[in-house]
């Protein structure tokens, strides 16, 4: 891909191509050196999802390094989802369009290390999920709605077999804030899946039947949103979030957090 000039790390002008916007390194450790100017590049929007890196030995040359310091770089780059090392002969390093489970991933290990709580996410959803109720009983679609019923169906026919999985609950409130068409607020709720998950199995330690009450209440949700209907949406979902609250800071106690 063709980029316009931009000043390199030196301040002097780069030419065109995205390997013009590269420049050598020779402090610290090299490969991080590399993976942060790969990163700051994206954050600018120099380089956007889909472009493609220039070959290993054009990085080589470009960086001043080897080859094994390069292939590190871009393992690392690609463990944190910021490209895709494709195999072949079209193959190469690409940048990837961001992935808001990695940033999931990134907020259970913040969560653990600042000993954040259960508690605590659950609050912060009841802040969250509540602010969007008006986006998503005005913007869904009907393929939203047939969407959010499904899951509900599958959530019955588990309870049924006697064993619902709480992943179950955690994609309903991931779709219903797909439902609001707004990609902010998707890339948010998805990335709290994982601590949304361990809240919810929170709340299942005081309240075995914690999961069948929620579904019941996410097809209520559903109708509600079907009939646009903010205030009982609203209300709602005050109550089904209100009660898991309680139920999480119950196991807390219970434990003796």
């Amino acid at each position: 891909m063709t980029m316009p000039a931009t000043p390199d790390a030196t301040g002097a002008a780069a030419g065109t191509g995205t390997g013009d916007l590269l420049s050598r390194v020779s402090i610290g450790r090299i490969s991080e050196v590399i993976v942060d100017q790969v990163r700051l590049l994206i954050r600018q929007g120099r380089l956007v999802a889909g472009d493609r890196l220039p070959s290993e030995r054009e990085l080589c040359e470009r960086f001043g390094v080897s080859r094994v310091t390069v292939r590190e770089a871009l393992r690392v780059l690609e463990a944190n989802g910021l490209v895709e090392i494709r195999v072949g002969a079209r193959g190469g390093a690409f940048v990837t369009a961001p992935s808001s489970r990695l940033v999931g991933e990134g907020i259970v290990d913040l969560i653990s290390l600042a000993s954040i709580t259960a508690v605590e996410v659950t609050e912060a959803r009841m802040l969250f999920e509540l602010g969007i109720v008006p986006l998503v009983c005005e913007r869904a679609t009907d393929e939203d709605i047939a969407a959010l019923y499904e899951i509900c169906d599958q959530s019955d026919a588990a309870i049924t077999a006697g064993e619902y999985p709480l992943e179950l609950s955690a994609e309903w409130h991931t779709r219903y804030a797909r439902a609001g068409h707004n990609r902010a607020v998707s890339m948010f709720v998805e990335s709290l899946h994982d601590p949304l998950l361990r809240s919810l199995e929170r709340a299942r330690e005081t309240s075995p039947t914690h999961g069948q009450h929620g579904v019941e209440e996410h097809r209520a949700l559903v109708d509600a949103i079907t009939k646009r209907d903010i205030a009982e949406a609203t209300e709602l979902m005050r109550t089904h979030l209100t009660r898991t609250a309680q139920r999480v800071e119950d196991a807390d106690h219970a434990a003796g957090v």
